[in-house]
């Protein structure tokens, strides 16, 4: 059986199409077809069923797609070990993440990374905290950055960083005049964020609650961070966020942070967590050594900045 085989598989069990399949991995659908057929006699039993709308899974597919991810992960780790053995700065890391926050700071770190190691290739996957933390300790990922996240005594926390979520508006949004935003005017304009799988939305609607009020239903549904700042921007909806998120927006003067109202702040950590147990790759190590550095001095920047913007603003008291 060769690991070819195992790679056509895993990309048709992801396509569930040959063609699909096929076109993906560049090569023609009889080969796909081929090496289906050689896993198949090799473990004796069918693992497909052909139907008009692509190819179901056999139990023995269902078996095979289980156990072939976790064998090509190994042989990933193991030629990494390898490779770290013949001293080779290269290899692939895997990072989840989650929160708006690590989109505005993950860039630049990818970037400089990729100067100090142009061989290392970074595969980012981007989901829920709950996600991202079960993958770390499932093996699916090297590492996650995430906000809201809960406590496992499994994970390895390499930093936590406090980041406040405040509210998000355009620039002649008239709550913008405010220098702390009261939750009770936040009922009189659309407010857009993602659903109540996230954190942000499960804490500010306690948030709510511990302030007497009945949490608000969100007009603009969505996880998408570019389309809540295009919401923001040409409707009058409120977004909940770390100001850092939006910082190119703030910069342009398009939209503006508030804080909310003492003592209703909403405030969590960014964290990066590893497995406990699992020793990292070279690759894997080197990339988390760079962003425990990078990613403290960088959110310092970016705080400070948003700070002196504060100040800067001409804000009204507040009109309760």
């Amino acid at each position: 059986m060769k690991l070819q085989a195992i790679t056509y598989f895993n990309e048709l069990v992801r396509s569930r199409s040959i063609r699909q399949a096929a076109e993906t991995l560049g090569v023609s659908p009889t080969a796909i077809s081929r090496q289906l057929e050689n896993l198949e006699h090799y473990f004796g039993a069918p693992l497909i069923i052909r139907n008009a709308r692509g190819i179901t899974l056999t139990a023995a597919g269902e078996t095979l797609a289980k156990r072939s991810k976790e064998m090509m992960r190994d042989i990933s780790k193991t030629r990494q070990a390898i490779d770290d053995l013949r001293g080779l700065k290269q290899g692939n890391v895997s990072i989840y993440v989650n929160g708006a926050a690590i989109h505005t700071m993950l860039a630049p770190a990818l970037a400089q990374f990729y100067a100090l190691y142009p061989a290392i290739t970074i595969t980012v996957t981007v989901s829920s905290a709950h996600d991202a933390v079960s993958a770390v300790l499932n093996g699916n990922t090297d590492m996650a950055v995430t906000m809201f996240s809960e406590a496992d005594p499994q994970l390895d926390i390499r930093f936590k960083l406090p980041v406040r979520h405040e509210l998000i508006m355009a620039r002649n949004h008239p709550l913008a005049t405010l220098s702390e935003v009261p939750l009770k005017k936040m009922k009189d304009y659309p407010i857009a964020m993602p659903d109540r799988s996230f954190g942000i939305r499960r804490n500010f609607d306690h948030l709510q609650r511990v302030a007497g009020l009945q949490p608000l239903d969100s007009t603009f549904t969505t996880s998408s961070l570019e389309l809540q700042k295009e919401v923001a921007l040409r409707t009058s909806a409120l977004l909940i966020l770390p100001a850092m998120s939006v910082i190119r927006e703030i910069r342009a003067n398009e939209l503006v942070a508030r804080p909310f109202e003492k003592p209703y702040i909403i405030e969590t950590d960014l964290q990066l967590s590893r497995a406990q147990k699992v020793p990292p790759s070279f690759a894997a190590a080197k990339f988390a050594e760079f962003l425990e550095t990078f990613l403290p001095a960088e959110a310092k920047i970016l705080q400070e900045e948003m700070e002196k913007s504060h100040e800067n603003t001409n804000i009204q008291p507040n009109q309760h």
